[in-house]
């Protein structure tokens, strides 16, 4: 019996942007001193006691754990985004835990139950995976920064991002609640990924549910947020969406059938870092010194900065096709992601991450100040 031949699925995709700059990351290795991969924005800072303390406490548990995960974790979201970022009104029920962001935003378009026929906008420049998620459904999907792109077309799902990653746009109040009010009048859901929204160092950035942008009323909003950044828990696949309670009652049911589960000690480990923000703290102030740091070393050496009010990078340009000033900053040992990653819109721009340690980001600052002279 033949097999039907049948698409593969890697086949609706783009290829993986990392797996393009191999060759650049291979001439940096080269460096006499080392790489400084910039590239990449995964956390090199410890996991707080706090943390670590609280997934060592429930390691024995040997039972399985709930999809919608414990009313502690949930509770500890509530007040944590009551508390750091002024959103009222949340019920815990609209708490939903996720094994990472990323797996969530690649797999939110089917979860919703769109497909084939749907319209799926997401930011012109824009992290990769709202794409994937796209595809992955069967959706269109259009790159659009502005609600006039999108006509009078109605989307079935908006996917926005504030602080963006990669460039560190923070979008204001007044565009957020246009865009709020266009969702509500055309019937669609927005989904706002704000991974970076404690991250935020010049100005004021607004959360979608912040009652200033929703008037209180999340019907059809959900917002996204991980414990990758400020808690530096990249490893242990922690974050949670909330808003709508229906959207998230209709997330979780899907979820359940799927065996889509944050590992018990994962949830107590995110229920310790949500409930205590003196880490966090500690975490941001860290960034803050290894931008600044960095800022003044490629300012100095010609570089033109770009948005990068908030976020975890920075947004840069000598104004010339990116893979081109990879090029350049490779023979200097230094690793960054090229702006192409994130769209057509990219093409003369880079991100450099600020996930490096204090004595990789002086090496980067000193090479860079070599090149400047």
């Amino acid at each position: 019996m033949t097999v039907p031949a049948r698409t593969r699925v890697s086949s609706l995709l783009p290829d993986f942007p990392w797996d393009t700059i191999a060759e650049v990351k291979a001439r940096a290795a080269a460096h006499p001193d080392g790489i400084v991969d910039l590239s990449v924005g995964t956390p090199v800072d410890p996991v707080d006691p706090l943390i670590r303390d609280a997934l060592a406490s429930v390691s024995e548990v040997p039972g399985y754990p709930t999809t919608h995960g414990t009313p502690e974790l949930r509770a500890a979201a509530v007040e944590a985004l009551k508390r750091r970022y002024g959103i009222t009104g949340l019920s815990p029920a609209a708490v939903l835990p996720v094994i990472g962001t990323k797996e969530l935003i690649a797999g939110l378009p089917r979860l919703l139950g769109l497909g084939a026929g749907d319209l799926m906008v997401i930011p012109e420049i824009a992290y990769p995976t709202y794409e994937v998620g796209g595809l992955l459904a069967g959706c269109e999907v259009l790159r659009a920064d502005s609600l006039t792109q999108i006509g009078p077309r109605n989307p079935a799902l908006i996917f926005i991002n504030s602080p963006s990653n990669p460039t560190g746009k923070v979008l204001g109040v007044d565009h957020l609640r246009k865009v709020v009010s266009f969702a509500r009048e055309r019937g669609a859901i927005i989904a706002s990924d704000e991974c970076y929204l404690g991250l935020t160092w010049e100005g004021r950035a607004l959360s979608l549910l912040d009652p200033e942008v929703c008037d209180g009323d999340h019907t059809g909003l959900l917002v996204v947020h991980s414990l990758s950044k400020t808690s530096n828990l990249a490893s242990y696949r922690a974050g949670f969406v909330a808003g709508d309670p229906e959207l998230v009652a209709e997330l979780l049911e899907v979820r359940k059938h799927s065996g889509m589960i944050v590992p018990f000690p994962i949830q107590a480990a995110m229920t310790a870092a949500l409930g205590d923000d003196a880490h966090e703290s500690r975490q941001r102030d860290r960034y803050r010194t290894r931008r600044e740091a960095l800022r003044k070393a490629l300012e100095d050496a010609g570089y033109l900065i770009d948005n990068s009010e908030a976020g975890l990078y920075l947004w840069a340009t000598r104004g010339e096709n990116c893979r081109a000033t990879l090029n350049a900053l490779a023979e200097l040992g230094i690793l960054a992601a090229p702006g192409d990653f994130y769209g057509p819109s990219g093409t003369r721009h880079f991100r450099v991450a600020l996930t490096a340690t204090d004595e990789r980001i002086a090496a980067a600052a000193a090479r860079l100040s070599v090149r400047s002279h």
